[in-house]
């Protein structure tokens, strides 16, 4: 048995399998391993002496150049160790064949799809509208148009066909949730066991592709830009690779959720969990892990620099290879009771220097969240934005206090305060704010709490109270300081827990969207309102002054302003159950004020009893509120109200 030779091998080689001139160089870090071979080929029987070995260097990483491989091929290694020998996947695999957890690898071309997204700039941080989905739930129809979600679950393809929809309700950034390979059979993302392949079941099957690529090129032709042809949705990585590069072409950026705090379980003697066979699986000596469990898997020891490089390698891969626009990272608490700090600014430093334009978004839940987004040189952690949940407490309180009848007593201070910039921050903006999340409204959560519209009314989420109580709670979030987040299903009134395993049940309502007018006209509401947040820039800027709240009327009103004179606006938000005809309100200056937007007029859209302004007030009465003029204002019941110096950009 002869040794792999060593062409195309040095300290600079590439991890995993990469083709070169000629064939393929593979590399993987196993530093206590004895011995390691490669198998090129499919097939069940094999041992060492079919294999070819690899050649280990002074730092454990074990190296080899395959003559005549090619795309396609499939690989595994076999691992000699002091505790055991057999076969393991390959840590860095871009894509895994069938069969799991006993499969093998597929070698592939890391530049095969032809991107039609030259030029795509992502929004701005602050400008971030994001749009949170789960791929295996949210969206998939036959030839026919049937809903076919259940009980096989949705495909990355599947996406494709609710582009067009995400464009038009006007979020610019979606985040599906975490999409690598997983071990069980449905799962929400977060149990990740193989980090650098797309999940098998999300792909689509050869017989299902010409359908996909039909839709595909129709959508591509709309933006100009030449077909796809069959080969190229071959694979499970280039259809996920064509979702993004037509969100591109639809002006949505992609946020993936990642999970570098922990693993999945013990999912399988082939994984990277004891990838070296280390001597006593019962010690869990294991190369990539602690031995301190999280979430039904195992923390990354972040103290050792291979694996702080390994999960920095697989963020810039998805940039690299992916064209992903930013990252949201789970449960970066968690990174950080481990010893995972500087694991953090390592990461977020080279992201930063690959490609400052991408944003990198902390779960951190901390007394002081201020130190995640400090700058690495100033021994925060460099992220650049963070989940916040005070604003989504606190509104979510309000509403249920409402619920509880008109006399029920309201408290507006928290909110108040809410709106706010956090303590600690530099800036509002990099607060994400959102008012339901994959955690919050989950069906097997046990802290699960109700979507909106079930808050605003429990025992009729299509009633007017809980429709107008919804339009309050998400007006304020698209006019309150930070960025915006929506869970799917919640921009048209869904009000059902959902679960990542596709039942009927819990799936959000397509059908329900079109044919229940309280459905339709509450995504008409959420698709004007997030317009309105990206037609006035100061509704993206900095923490607004809250100059009225009165808990007694219910009422609550800020201004936001930018540097730039005349872009200032108010926002009034009233959870009484009866209208204020004649209600009067400080203004930052005097003159006329358009009423750009009345949450009133999409009930029954449009509303023939609407309440408001009819288009402007003028103010011009006494100073009040802390303001030096006043007007005289009509706030409908449970809605938001806004006035600007203009109709915005």
């Amino acid at each position: 048995m002869s040794p792999l030779r060593q062409d195309h091998i040095g300290p600079g080689t590439a991890m995993g399998a990469n083709l070169v001139e000629g064939g393929a160089t593979f590399r993987v870090w196993a530093p206590r391993a004895q011995a390691v071979h490669l198998r090129i080929g499919a097939g069940a029987d094999w041992a060492p002496e079919d294999s070819n070995a690899l050649a280990r260097d002074a730092a454990g990483y074990w190296s080899g150049f395959a003559p005549g491989a090619k795309d396609g091929d499939a690989y595994r290694f076999w691992v000699i160790g002091l505790g055991s020998a057999g076969p393991k996947r390959d840590p860095f695999a871009r894509e895994l064949g069938p069969g799991f957890p006993h499969c093998d690898c597929v070698v592939r071309q890391a530049l095969s799809y032809p991107w039609h997204d030259q030029g795509f700039r992502p929004p701005p941080f602050n400008d971030l509208v994001v749009y949170q989905l789960h791929v295996g739930t949210f969206y998939a129809v036959d030839a026919d148009g049937r809903d076919r979600r259940a009980p096989g679950g949705a495909k990355f393809l599947d996406l494709l066909d609710r582009i067009p929809y995400l464009a038009d309700l006007g979020v610019n950034a979606v985040q599906p949730l975490p999409i690598v390979e997983f071990a069980t059979e449905h799962s929400l993302g977060y149990n990740g066991t193989d980090y650098f392949s797309p999940e098998m079941a999300y792909a689509a099957s050869p017989a299902d592709v010409d359908r996909y690529l039909d839709t595909a090129n129709a959508l591509l032709a709309a933006r100009g830009r030449p077909p796809l042809q069959r080969a190229d949705l071959g694979t499970h990585p280039n259809q996920l690779k064509v979702v993004i590069d037509i969100c591109h072409l639809y002006g949505l950026a992609v946020v993936l959720d990642v999970v570098y705090n922990h693993a999945g379980g013990d999912f399988g003697d082939e994984s990277l969990y004891f990838l070296d066979r280390a001597v006593d699986r019962s010690n869990n000596d294991s190369l990539y892990f602690t031995d301190q469990g999280w979430a039904g898997g195992l923390v990354f020891a972040f103290d050792r620099p291979e694996v702080r490089q390994f999960l920095i390698d697989n963020a810039k891969f998805y940039v690299d290879e992916y064209h992903v626009d930013g990252f949201r990272y789970d449960e970066v608490t968690v990174i950080d009771r481990f010893g995972g700090w500087r694991c953090c600014q390592d990461l977020t430093d080279t992201l930063h220097f690959l490609k400052p334009t991408i944003p990198h978004i902390a779960e951190y839940w901390s007394s002081d969240q201020s130190w995640v987004i400090r700058p690495t040189r100033e021994q925060g952690a460099g992220f650049d934005a963070v989940w916040t949940s005070r604003l989504r407490e606190s509104i979510r309180r309000v509403v249920a206090q409402a619920a509880a009848g008109r006399d029920a007593h309201i408290d507006l201070d928290d909110l108040a305060g809410a709106l706010g910039r956090p303590e600690g921050f530099a800036a509002a903006w990099p607060s994400v704010q959102h008012l339901e999340n994959h955690d919050v409204v989950y069906a097997g959560h046990p802290d699960r709490e109700p979507r909106i519209a079930a808050l605003g009314d429990a025992t009729n989420a299509r009633s007017w109270y809980a429709r107008s109580r919804a339009r309050v709670a998400m007006g304020l979030l698209m006019t309150a300081p930070g960025i915006p987040m929506l869970f799917m299903g919640q921009e048209f009134l869904e009000d059902k827990p959902w679960s990542d395993t596709p039942d009927p049940a819990t799936l959000i309502s397509w059908d329900g969207l079109a044919r229940d007018t309280a459905m339709a006209d509450y995504r008409r509401f959420t698709r004007d309102a997030i317009a309105l947040r990206r037609r006035h820039p100061a509704l993206r800027g900095d923490a607004p002054r809250v100059f009225h709240v009165h808990g007694d009327n219910r009422v609550i009103a800020f201004h936001r302003w930018l540097a730039d004179a005349g872009r200032d606006v108010v926002v009034v938000a009233s959870l009484s159950e009866s209208t204020w005809w004649s209600y009067r309100l400080g203004f930052p200056g005097a003159g006329r004020w358009l009423e750009v937007f009345n949450s009133d007029v999409y009930d029954g859209f449009v509303n023939p009893q609407v309440a408001g302004n009819s288009g402007a007030v003028t103010a011009g009465g006494p100073g009040l509120h802390g303001m030096p003029t006043s007007a005289q204002i009509v706030i409908p019941a449970n809605a938001v109200v806004v006035f600007a110096r203009d109709t915005g950009d």
